[in-house]
């Protein structure tokens, strides 16, 4: 059978390789702006490089991996035709010459959209998959090696779309459906790169050399400059909607609530968008084009008129559309501002009231500070309202959540600091000169001085670090979690004649004289992680700065809550043993981290049914012991408990997206961690959009849930932070002091 699948994969015909498509050709004002960046990175970036051949071997190596980073088109052939520029590079950015660039890029994307139509011909054929055979693939590409002839890639692609089939088939699809969905993904993945453009190719092949000098220093071409500034303000001038592709279309996935399409109400989910036009001007039919392509023709400034025409949501037909016209206005993310809401904790018979600040970034829109905007967004101004607002629901103490919290605007970390500590200095930050500065400070006196716990994980980095070392270091708040991301540096966003350059420029240090880069800040009392530290983290990271200290700078602690910690400690450690929700989170973890130990995947149908099954039986059994443990009624089987829970088996929402062999979690953590925004959306960098014609109604923002089944992380936090009001010896109605005369951020 094997002989059998060989001879077909070498006779499938490749005569429907990319059809004549032009190279991709560099700009001439790439030369210039190539000198330029590469001038700014060796003047102004912290850490100092020669620019020689060992760099330029570096250089090549990062290029190649981001390019083709699971082996998948690439040959060794085309890898050593490569290595003529290991020791070029280097010479060749001198002068400004990015020609090897846009070869390799070229070459990628014809092995690409060659190996993507094969994979279409391939299931549009009358081939029957074997999913009998013992066979393996291994898709991490860190684990494998550049393939080195044209018939072991064909396998090893057959191996991968027989993976994709099995997944689909596995979660009840039927075979015609599941290479029908499959040929879908593929015929989309040629369209992405075929719409590639001279702008991705140079800042792509510039960003490989900047993450030479670390992993934080990248090059934002004009494209992702203005999402860059969305993200840091959480305001845009638009139509308030979140668009994705799906085919050929720019599709609704969500109208953002408060936004302009949402107050006019003529704007759908699943709508698909395919003309637009500016005012009375002629509409442009946008099918087909970039999804930024046609971001940048919807955006537009306040009062404004734009005009879209749809396919109204659930329409195929192209025959029946409609027009509207929305006109612009100023559009708050609301849903990424920092938020709050009330849990309640019982101990010993105590019900305790407790107030959660979720902060999911440091943000502040700089350009309305600027213009003196009374309403201008930022962090610490949404936290202070927030206080003020859980001030009158008579909340006993206060959980500030950062965990994921990805970083932002180190003004807004000092800020925030402030509210929460009387004078003195919140962060120590040294340039590249060895100079330390010391004027990031709390100005005033504490906004809020009750109970206080910091919430952090993996996932916290940069500003979020600040913040929370701040608050231990002068033992104004509990900190709980997880180890933090251990990103300690600090960057500026300068311009260019075309982009922007975001570089590394400084380090922080703690008031300790401790820095946070690499070792992030260690929680006072450790929960479990949903990400592996060996995996994620700055320590993880290619080409990042070291770990060191400086001088502490005089600083007065609080009389807070270190004295306590070993008795929260303890309290913590009897009290997860025996929690049923706590138990079962830590236990469903090691299950996962057990199973995402194994390198090669099985394609064999019934061994990865078998697989599946088990993995099921898992989880409903992990699920039972809990419900026994709490005693609530046990699922009578596991039909029952899919039922109940919805639980489906893992969507295969891959071929893998080509290029990437990332999880999900992993996609996360780029999104959060100081990544170079995408265009994927009118709102930010995070692909997060709701199911086709999905959206949140009142009634399920009000729906009460369960803390200690939905998120028993932040159930244990309330039950560390009730120890602490429960030790400390004030009154807890004392602590909710908010000062009249703080002013506003």
């Amino acid at each position: 059978m094997l002989r059998a699948i060989l001879a077909f994969v070498l006779t499938v015909s490749f005569s429907l390789t990319a059809a004549a498509i032009a190279p991709i050709e560099k700009q001439s004002d790439q030369t210039a702006l190539y000198r330029e960046i590469l001038d700014r990175l060796a003047t102004r970036h912290y850490r100092g490089q020669d620019i020689n051949d060992e760099l330029s071997q570096r250089y090549l190596s990062t290029y190649l991996e981001m390019l083709d980073p699971m082996k998948s088109y690439f040959l060794q052939s085309d890898i050593e035709e490569f290595s003529q520029w290991s020791t070029k590079l280097d010479d060749l950015a001198r002068r400004g010459d990015v020609t090897p660039g846009f070869i390799m890029f070229n070459r990628l994307r014809d092995r690409l959209l060659e190996q993507l139509k094969a994979n279409i011909e391939l299931l549009e054929s009358d081939y029957e998959f074997d999913y009998s055979i013992d066979e393996t693939i291994v898709l991490d590409g860190e684990e494998r090696q550049w393939l080195p002839s044209a018939s072991e890639q064909r396998d090893y692609w057959r191996k991968r779309i027989k993976d994709s089939m099995i997944r689909l088939l596995l979660n009840d699809k039927e075979p015609v459906k599941a290479r029908e969905l499959l040929i879908k993904r593929f015929t989309n993945q040629i369209t992405q790169m075929e719409q590639r453009d001279s702008q991705d190719v140079f800042q792509l092949y510039v960003n490989a050399l900047a993450s030479l000098y670390d992993p934080h220093t990248s090059y934002f071409s004009p494209r992702t400059t203005e999402n860059f500034q969305i993200n840091m303000s959480l305001s845009l001038e638009g139509i308030g909607a979140e668009l994705r592709t799906v085919d050929e279309y720019t599709k609704v996935a969500r109208v953002i609530p408060g936004g302009p399409a949402d107050m006019q109400g003529i704007l759908k989910a699943s709508d698909k968008i395919i003309a637009v036009a500016q005012g009375d001007e002629e509409l442009v039919d946008v099918i087909g084009w970039r999804i930024d392509d046609v971001v940048r023709l919807i955006r537009g400034a306040k009062d404004t008129v734009v005009r879209l025409e749809l396919i109204e949501g659930g329409s195929d037909s192209a025959d029946s559309t409609k027009i509207i016209a929305i006109v612009r206005d100023k559009v708050k993310l609301e849903e990424k501002s920092a938020q709050s809401k009330i849990i309640n904790i019982n101990q010993n018979g105590v019900d305790l009231k407790l107030g959660v600040i979720d902060i999911p970034a440091f943000y502040m829109d700089f350009d309305a500070y600027r213009k003196r905007d009374p309403e201008y967004k930022s962090t610490t101004r949404d936290v202070y309202k927030l206080l003020g607002e859980l001030r009158e629901e008579n909340v006993d103490g206060i959980v500030l959540d950062l965990r994921n919290n990805g970083g932002g605007s180190l003004h807004e970390a000092t800020m925030l600091t402030d509210l929460f500590i009387n004078t003195g200095p919140v962060v120590q930050i040294r340039n590249a000169y060895q100079q330390v500065s010391r004027d990031q400070r709390a100005m005033m006196r504490a906004a809020y001085t009750g109970p206080l716990l910091v919430l952090i994980n993996r996932l916290s980095a940069s500003a979020s670090e600040i913040f929370a070392g701040a608050l231990q270091d002068y033992g104004r708040a509990v900190v709980v979690g997880s180890q933090s991301f251990g990103k300690g540096t600090v960057q500026d966003v300068t311009g260019l004649s075309s982009g922007q350059l975001k570089l590394t420029v400084s380090k922080f240090y703690r008031v300790s004289g401790d820095s946070t880069q690499h070792r992030g800040v260690v929680p006072d009392i450790k929960l479990p992680s949903l990400y592996d530290k060996a995996e994620v983290g700055e320590s993880q990271q290619d080409n990042a700065l070291p770990w060191d200290n400086i001088h502490s700078v005089p600083f007065k602690p609080m009389p807070g809550v270190k004295q306590y910690l070993a008795a929260l400690t303890a309290e913590h450690e009897r009290r997860i043993t025996s929690d049923p929700d706590f138990v079962h989170l830590v236990s469903t973890l090691e299950l996962s981290n057990s199973w995402d130990a194994e390198k090669a995947v099985s394609l064999n149908i019934e061994q990865r049914r078998a697989r599946s099954r088990d993995w099921d039986k898992q989880r409903f059994l992990l699920e039972n012991k809990r419900r026994k443990s709490k005693g609530l009624e046990l699922y009578a089987d596991q039909k029952a408990w899919k039922s109940d829970n919805k639980v489906t088996e893992e969507e295969d929402d891959e071929s893998l997206s080509e290029g990437d062999d990332k999880t999900n979690a992993e996609d996360k953590i780029e999104s959060i961690i100081d990544k170079p925004p995408t265009t994927e959306s009118l709102i930010d960098s995070e692909n997060d959009s709701l199911a086709d014609g999905e959206t949140a109604t009142a009634e399920d923002d009000k729906e009460e849930e369960d803390i200690a089944e939905t998120d028993p992380i932040l159930q244990e936090a309330g039950h560390i932070l009730a120890d602490q009001i429960r030790l400390q010896t004030e009154p807890a109605g004392k602590h909710m002091l908010v000062n009249a005369e703080k002013v506003e951020k």
